[in-house]
């Protein structure tokens, strides 16, 4: 099945499905049991298969370490899920959502796409982040939409031929110096309303150097949270998504309206916890991978009330 623009990554226990659609990332299409998607430069297509994760670019690649890095599927999953507490809302989670995964993004998209996130709907933020790719990315090529064929071939077909579909253009992810040079205007015209300030002084930050998002991987997961912070339309939650999917800060624990309500349902059923209260229950009842145990309880609330 391996040629420059496919492979096949090995890998048990892998739910591509969820994990691409736990509110993780912004860019991937669900198409059948296929999902498509730009990552970097690459534009891709990935579907499920019982020995592993099919992968199919539209232009060869050399190395496919990035999407091995940016799916995790070498990490040992029953070895963290071994670290969640015995109780029975987490078993429900766990169950609920066999074969979830936290991704490895990069940090400048997964920051900018988490700024944009601020009280919208997922299916809203994608609209939004694809609005910004289509007018400030670069054009990286074409993503057909035909699947792979059932003996493992793959149907790419650019001349109009009988079987082949349309293909449309891919984008990259917009640099912080594309963004940082554009209005506000142009940005609110992406349909990011208040948000715009935001992205565009967080990507003034690192065009100009005041911030650099590779320093704080040499950081604790506290300096590194008080670093974003500082950002504006960055606070807690933000900066802990960060944190978590981009640089693999598994302490870190992003509380929203869903897990709000998670902890309050699952844990304090009884009696309204404070969020203060919410907060320091996190921080020492999911042990040292609560931000995996915490896309547990998200996607599960999530899907559970459908």
């Amino acid at each position: 099945m391996n040629s420059p623009a496919e492979t096949l990554l090995p890998v048990r226990d892998y739910d591509l499905a969820a994990t691409l659609d736990s509110g993780q990332v912004f860019r991937w299409q669900g198409e059948g049991d296929a999902w498509t998607g730009v990552l970097g430069r690459h534009s891709l297509r990935l579907t499920q298969k019982k020995d592993g994760i099919h992968a199919q670019a539209a232009a060869p690649v050399a190395d496919w370490h990035f999407l091995r890095e940016f799916l995790q599927s070498d990490i040992d999953l029953a070895a963290i899920l071994k670290t969640f507490p015995e109780d029975e809302p987490m078993r429900a989670a766990v169950g609920s959502c066999q074969g979830l995964r936290l991704l490895r993004q990069d940090p400048w998209e997964c920051l900018a796409s988490f700024i944009l996130s601020s009280t919208k709907q997922i299916v809203q933020i994608r609209q939004i982040v694809a609005l910004l790719c289509e007018r400030f990315g670069e054009p990286i090529g074409t993503m057909p939409t035909t699947p792979p064929a059932a003996n493992g071939s793959v149907l790419i077909q650019h001349d109009g031929a009988r079987g082949a579909t349309r293909p449309t253009t891919a984008f990259a992810f917009p640099t912080p110096q594309k963004i940082a040079a554009a209005s506000e205007a142009e940005l609110r015209a992406c349909k990011m309303g208040f948000r715009a300030p935001g992205l565009l002084g967080t990507a003034r930050a690192i065009a100009d150097g005041k911030l650099d998002l590779e320093s704080l991987r040499k950081l604790t997961y506290s300096e590194a949270r008080i670093e974003l912070m500082k950002l504006r339309g960055v606070g807690g939650k933000i900066a802990d998504c960060v944190l978590l999917f981009a640089y693999g800060f598994d302490s870190a624990f992003p509380v929203d309206v869903w897990i709000e309500r998670a902890l309050q349902e699952l844990y304090f059923p009884r009696r309204r916890a404070s969020d203060k209260r919410l907060r320091k229950f996190a921080a020492t009842h999911f042990g040292p991978h609560a931000g995996y145990a915490q896309q547990y309880l998200f996607h599960y609330m999530r899907t559970k009330v459908k």
